[in-house]
């Protein structure tokens, strides 16, 4: 696998006592830049998030199992959403991408201005009658300190996240994206804690470290340094929409019998458009009026 393919890696590392995920997403993240025409700051908050999803989909069990990263918030981006899977697929969305703001005092893309307050849900799907559903408000809105604070507060995990997007300011196009999560096991030995916390204070930042040509096992070796690493898993990440015409059936049958009535009478058929990838299908008035039986019969 070349080394500027999106991927993601696993690892151990102080005889198991610190497990840490690492993931490159240029590409997926410059697609889904180029397929919703992102402002910088929309791309920053999305791709962070794509990233987060993607090592949090890593974390599942089964194929189908999918892991769903919702922000709801009062700053101008409104509302972000990704969806990833066990497999590496991952999609998202930014409701309002044409955001500019002025950079933060470091000079850098101001997410947390574009999130505002507001609350970030993680929504884990296993395939069961009900997805385990968790909440917490924003801590920051930049969110890799909104899923540290997560980790914390809604599964106790002591945890470390880090998320970087770096944007071309000439062309606005992704030059590196990424990120680590770093998680503690139970019980982890005191002195593994302090050095762990010492190597994330001086690590130099997520974008520099992948800008810099590092993979994301030579970005985990150093954030782990003065461990033991034994990298067990590596996969590769795509962008990756599973919608469909069929999807697209299963949406209208979820409207108002009164609204399909019109569309069969005014507009003579449909269109229906993913949120996700853009892609739009179109629907014939037979197959409204199809619809329109089945909601009848249900009623």
């Amino acid at each position: 696998m070349e080394n500027n393919e999106d991927y993601l890696i696993r690892a151990l590392a102080a005889n198991g006592q610190v497990r840490a995920f690492g993931v490159t997403s240029r590409n997926l993240v410059e697609e889904s830049r180029r397929i919703h025409n992102n402002s910088p700051i929309a791309t920053a908050a999305l791709g962070r998030l794509m990233s987060a999803a993607l090592m949090m989909g890593d974390m599942m069990k089964e194929k189908n199992d999918l892991v769903t990263l919702q922000i709801h918030c009062d700053g101008p981006l409104k509302h972000v959403v990704v969806t990833s899977d066990f497999d590496g697929n991952v999609k998202g969305y930014v409701s309002n991408p044409d955001v500019i703001l002025p950079p933060n005092n470091e000079g850098h893309l101001n997410v947390g201005m574009g999130m505002g307050k507001g609350t970030l849900t993680v929504i884990r799907d296993y395939g069961l009658k009900e997805p385990y559903v968790s909440q917490i408000d924003l801590h920051s809105g930049e969110i890799a300190d909104d899923l540290t604070y997560y980790y914390a507060q809604s599964e106790q995990i002591p945890t470390s996240v880090g998320l970087g997007v770096l944007i071309d300011r000439e062309d606005v196009k992704v030059k590196a994206s990424g990120g680590f999560i770093v998680q503690l096991m139970p019980n982890t030995d005191k002195n593994v804690i302090d050095k762990l916390e010492d190597n994330i204070r001086k690590f130099p930042g997520v974008t520099s470290c992948l800008n810099n040509g590092n993979t994301p096992e030579e970005m985990l070796k150093i954030i782990l340094d003065g461990f033991d690493v034994k990298f067990n898993e590596r996969k590769p990440c795509r962008f990756h929409c599973s919608c469909s015409h069929q999807k697209g059936l299963d949406v209208l049958e979820t409207l108002p019998l009164k609204t399909i009535r019109e569309m069969i009478e005014e507009d003579k058929g449909a269109e229906v458009v993913c949120d996700f990838c853009l892609r739009k299908y179109d629907y014939t008035t037979e197959e409204l009026m199809s619809i329109e039986e089945k909601i009848k019969n249900r009623s």
